[in-house]
This record gives structure tokens, C-alpha cells and sequence, in this order.
């Protein structure tokens, strides 16, 4: 499945596209009924933003529903749940990612995080019925259009915070986005949660027979259509073509030795390749320029191995296609 989203993602637009997909509401509300969860309403009906029809999913929560929970009790959840087992580990990775980038922004740990959204109902019914759906749809890869980020500020738990948010941004470190000049907060912290843990590639589109496209509303009216879309296929088996980054440094000041447990640990980190070419520098000085191959979502951790464990100053990044 291949995920474009021109104006953002949130948990509803995600959930509204995989029913236009053809993910059945009511087995969606079969599978979430498997969770030990209350106090919510699943709806769907067909909207239209701009000059496009699409799906809206609401969930509607109850006043009197439980809506702050910390991880631990949401991890106890899911695993108390009937759903199945590979719904169960996406939804507690999403979560997991979601507390740790909700540790890091607020300076503590992941087990002390109580969520305001994130943990509520509805962002529960987001992340755990986004997988249900994928499940549902025999969906065996995700991938990922880059996200635009938004701008400007809203009014949060906290007070007001420039968007995007300092968790969404966290969440997005080392996934490709951009400015598409929109003014409000495009990409929500649980749909940032589930696109990025998700995706196995994120970039263009990767090579594949169309077999159906989901269309899932947002709630806002923005200057461009408001919509997430999904396209559900096949991908080919040989010549497929995915996105990676090269991510390169020049280095002329650095023992030879130093290279070899370098390349290791860049290698364990997830690198798909690494490699020296030597050069001559200015001055007729020797040098080396050191490559890396990598997962656009490996972007930041690779780039600070790289300042870690080596004399850089700078790393160049680019993103490529390739063909396998």
C-alpha cells in the first residue's frame, strides 16, 4: 500500500481512507470491539473537500470515557486484547515511538509519560484500527509519500506550540517533508506515529499494479483538498524501484585504522551499504570519501554515527531512486 498525502495525515484521515478502500466498517468495529476499550462511537460517511468526495471516520467519544493513560497501561491493552498477533506488535510499536518522542520533548522517561491525545479513546481507535484495517486488507507493506509539515501555531496542553509540534517533529526526524505553504497543523502526532513506524520505504511512489484507491477526509477546510489517499496493489517482484539516501562526508584528517570499526557500526545501525573512495584533496592532500547507503527513515542516527565516530564536519545527504 502506498500512502499520498498532499495535505498531511492524521489517525481519522488514515482510518477513512482504508474504509473508501474497502475495509468494512462493521468488520473494522468487529476487530475493535476486541480491545478492552469503551465510551467510543466508530462513524463513517461520504464527504466532499474541494471538488473530491471522500470518507470521513469519526470517532466519537463518550464524556465520561478514561482519557489520559501512560504507556504501560496501553501496552497492558493491546495485550489483553483478542486482536490479532501482528496488530497487536504494529499498535504497541506505534505507541511505543509516540511515548519515546513524548519523553524526549519533555526532558523524562518513557514509563512517565501521560498522554493528553495521544493516550485518549480516539487516538487509541486511530492507531489500533489503522493496523486492524491493514490486516484486514492483507496489506503486507506500507510506503509513504513525503509529508508536508504545516506552520504557525495552535493551542495545546501546554499552551500554545509552533506546529509542527515538538513530538510530531521528533517522530519525523529522518522521513522526508516539506512546506506546502498551508498555515495549520497538517500532520497530527498519531499520524506522524503511524506512517512513520510503519513505512518500509518512504519518497515516490514505488512501481506497482493499482488494484484500488481510498480517498480519507480531514476535518478541516484548507486552501487545498483536505484528503489522505491510498492505493492498494502489487508491487513487482524484480525490478521494483524504492527510495534510499547517500548519504557522503570527505575526510582527510583521520586514522586509517579508525575506518574498519566505523563501517562496522554503521552497518549495525541499518546502513544497506558503505564504502570508501579515495581522493586527492586541495593541496595534493590524500583523503577518502566515505559513502553511505541508507533508508531515508535512517537519515538522522546514521548522520550523528558519522559525527560521532568520525573527524567530519558535515554530512551531504541526497535521495536517489534505485531499481532491484
Amino acid at each position: 500500500m502506498y500512502f499520498d498525502c498532499p495535505s498531511g495525515a492524521s489517525g481519522d484521515m488514515i482510518l477513512g481512507a482504508l474504509v473508501d478502500a474497502g475495509v468494512s466498517l462493521d468488520a473494522l468495529r468487529t476487530e475493535l470491539a476486541k480491545l478492552p476499550l469503551g465510551g467510543y462511537r466508530l462513524t463513517a460517511r461520504e464527504v466532499t473537500k474541494g471538488a473530491f468526495r471522500a470518507t470521513k471516520v469519526d470517532v466519537e467519544v463518550d464524556a465520561t470515557a478514561h482519557h489520559q493513560r501512560n504507556l504501560p497501561e496501553i501496552l497492558r491493552l493491546l495485550e489483553q486484547s483478542g486482536l490479532p498477533g501482528r496488530v497487536k506488535a504494529d499498535a504497541a510499536r506505534i505507541f511505543m515511538r509516540l511515548a519515546a518522542a513524548e519523553a524526549r520533548v519533555h526532558g523524562t522517561t518513557v514509563e512517565a509519560v501521560h498522554f493528553h491525545d495521544v493516550g485518549a479513546v480516539d487516538a487509541l481507535v486511530d492507531v489500533s484500527g489503522a493496523v486492524a484495517g491493514l490486516h484486514l486488507l492483507g496489506v503486507e507493506a506500507v510506503h509513504v509519500s513525503a509529508l508536508p509539515l504545516g506552520g504557525g501555531m495552535v493551542d495545546g496542553p501546554h499552551g500554545k506550540i509552533p506546529i509542527p509540534g515538538p513530538g510530531t517533529a521528533e517522530l519525523l526526524k529522518g522521513f522526508p517533508v516539506y512546506d506546502n505553504g498551508v498555515r495549520a497543523e497538517l500532520v497530527t502526532p498519531t499520524g506522524a506515529a503511524i506512517l512513520t513506524t510503519l513505512a518500509a520505504s518512504s519518497g515516490s511512489m514505488p512501481p506497482m499494479t493499482v488494484e484500488r484507491v481510498g480517498y480519507g477526509a480531514g476535518t478541516m477546510d484548507l486552501p487545498v483538498p483536505n484528503l489522505l489517499r491510498c492505493f492498494v496493489g502489487t508491487v513487482a517482484e524484480t525490478g521494483g524501484r524504492e527510495t534510499v539516501v547517500q548519504l557522503e562526508t570527505t575526510i582527510d584528517d583521520m586514522s586509517p585504522q579508525l575506518y574498519e570499526p566505523l563501517m562496522e557500526r554503521l552497518l549495525e545501525a541499518g546502513a544497506l551499504d558503505v564504502f570508501l573512495i579515495p581522493v586527492i584533496m586541495k593541496r595534493s592532500r590524500p583523503g577518502v570519501v566515505l559513502t553511505v547507503l541508507a533508508e531515508p527513515s535512517r537519515v538522522g542516527e546514521l548522520s550523528t554515527i558519522l559525527f560521532e565516530e568520525s573527524t567530519t564536519i558535515g554530512v551531504r545527504w541526497t535521495e536517489s531512486q534505485r531499481t532491484r
